[in-house]
């Protein structure tokens, strides 16, 4: 018999500030060990609290996530500390926070509504980052629409989108994770 491989990753970082938001950043030696470069689900635990995350490309080959308020005051971390963190790549997918503009477009279309719902966590994931990742309030609202015709037709996930780069435009500039401000 053959011993059972951990799927676990263990690593150490230090927790950094973007703009207003607190970030932790994986090592690449921690990210390269994920299934995916690109968005992936795991769980695991920061400073012996468990946590379930969407991990976020960087654009640079490694991931990152936002420590949230409530991560923070449940771990007692802030930016600037260095944390211990043991994560494993997770197939159970949280849902993504659906924009406001993106429900208001989905009422308005029964077909695309119920495609919505039937697609995986994961797809919606996909949709939920291409309409975000662009940088003016015309361009979202293209994203939108097409993402509307798109789902009409039955395609389940957007095309023609790099799934490998960061998409959040409040933390990145051409679809790459700040540095440190």
């Amino acid at each position: 018999m053959g011993q059972s491989k951990s799927n676990k990753i263990q690593f150490e970082a230090k927790l950094i500030t973007i703009k207003t938001w607190t970030i932790l950043k994986l090592p690449k030696e921690a990210s390269i060990k994920l299934p995916s470069r690109a968005l992936t689900m795991v769980k695991g635990i920061i400073n012996g609290i468990p946590f379930q995350e969407a991990l976020e490309p960087d654009g640079k080959g490694s991931h990152w996530f936002k420590i949230d308020d409530s991560l923070q005051k449940a771990t007692k971390i802030k930016a600037g500390d260095n944390v211990k963190v043991e994560i494993e790549a997770s197939k159970e997918w949280v849902e993504p926070e659906i924009p406001e503009d993106l429900k208001k477009a989905l009422l308005t279309s029964k077909k695309a509504a119920d495609l919505w719902k039937d697609i995986t966590p994961n797809a919606r994931w996909d949709w939920v980052r291409w309409i975000r990742a662009v940088k003016t309030t015309e361009t979202r609202q293209k994203h939108i629409q097409v993402a509307l015709s798109k789902l009409n037709k039955g395609m389940r996930r957007p095309c023609c989108f790099n799934r490998n780069l960061c998409s959040e435009p409040f933390v990145s500039h051409n679809w790459v994770l700040l540095d440190q401000v």
